[in-house]
């Protein structure tokens, strides 16, 4: 999730639990710890961009590094405020929380999350919500805000730090439903077209949980659709996109295409921009698919210029928006068909 809405979840948090014995610090404490996985921020700094890539929501966001920490921050605070009628247990419960509540909403993004590290290498993705989503984001974000402003001793504060919590967590409910109907229409789809559906996934557009990015597997390559939760049309134009490993011929060994694949957990096909080869992880979506099926996907690493792949994830997420592009989402999130644009490829 994106970092303000860790910072103003952390602070929620931290008024329902502990402003009542430490006041006001609470907020700052809460939105601090809960920024704390995050840390592994600073990995880029070293990294090459192919093991960064591995190395963000690793062990940082681990149940084990979660264990640790949290017991760690707990002796802390513990010492820092024993004048305070806060238990050691407290604080332990406190950060323990705070870290795992950062861990599990980072689970419903596409990225994945290093739950088992370092015991197990695999990521943990449900594809809930879109890394920056305002609509869960709302609700705990302006009573973050509130609480700020309101006195330390305002008789609404628990309330409404509990009430903003209950809107936003009841948006991730209401985004598991809308993600179980399209997983189901997705089931019918797969049967009705005979695909061979060795692998599929769903995953929200950008910026809401209504229209959603569906990729399916089939033989060598991946079938990509679009869906509205509101789209009354019983099946799904899809457009094939082969995995064209072949072209990886000269530079399978390499090691940071070996990192690229296991990141991508498979689902990645390979192109040519203009003279340069390019990776593409599907996970992360296209650029303005829903307006153009055909269009080049965010995640794209050209792995003979590693040098330019420090912004891998970020380029492409809102590249290509505009008016038009803009207008196209709302209409698909509305359930109308729109005359897709056609584009060459990347």
């Amino acid at each position: 999730m994106d970092s303000i809405t860790h910072l103003a979840l952390g602070a929620t948090i931290g008024e329902l639990m502990l402003a009542r014995k430490i006041g006001k610090r609470a907020l700052a404490l809460g939105a601090i710890a809960q920024s704390v996985p995050d840390v592994d921020f600073m990995a880029a700094f070293w990294l090459s961009p192919s093991e960064n890539l591995i190395a963000h929501r690793g062990f940082t966001h681990s149940f084990l590094f979660t264990g640790i920490v949290s017991l760690l921050l707990a002796l802390l605070a513990d010492r820092w405020h024993r004048r305070q009628s806060v238990f050691f247990s407290t604080w332990w419960v406190f950060f323990a929380l705070q870290l795992s509540v950062h861990l599990l909403i980072d689970g419903c993004n596409a990225y994945g999350v290093g739950w088992l590290e370092p015991f197990s290498l695999q990521r943990f993705s449900y594809n809930l919500l879109f890394v920056a989503d305002p609509f869960f984001s709302l609700g705990v974000g302006i009573v973050a805000w509130l609480l700020v402003f309101f006195k330390s001793n305002h008789p609404y504060r628990f309330r409404l730090a509990l009430i903003g919590l209950l809107v936003s967590f009841s948006y991730l409910v209401y985004a598991l439903t809308n993600k179980l109907h399209i997983e189901k229409v997705m089931v019918q789809e797969i049967t009705r077209n005979g695909y061979s559906a060795e692998q599929y996934f769903t995953t929200p557009t950008p910026l809401n949980s209504w229209l959603w990015y569906a990729v399916v597997k089939d033989g060598e390559g991946f079938r990509i659709g679009y869906r509205s939760v509101f789209d009354k049309a019983p099946q799904m134009d899809w457009t094939y996109f082969p995995k064209n490993d072949s072209l990886l011929a000269g530079v399978d060994d390499h090691e940071s295409l070996q990192r690229l694949k296991r990141f991508s957990q498979g689902y990645y096909t390979v192109s040519y921009q203009n003279d340069t080869l390019i990776f593409n992880d599907l996970r992360f979506g296209q650029i303005t698919g829903w307006h153009n099926p055909q269009a080049p996907f965010v995640f794209h690493y050209y792995l003979q210029h590693p040098e330019h792949n420090n912004l891998v994830i970020q380029r492409g997420r809102f590249a290509n928006w505009n008016r038009e592009t803009t207008q196209t989402l709302m209409k698909r999130i509305m359930g109308k068909q729109v005359i897709p644009h056609k584009h060459p490829l990347m």
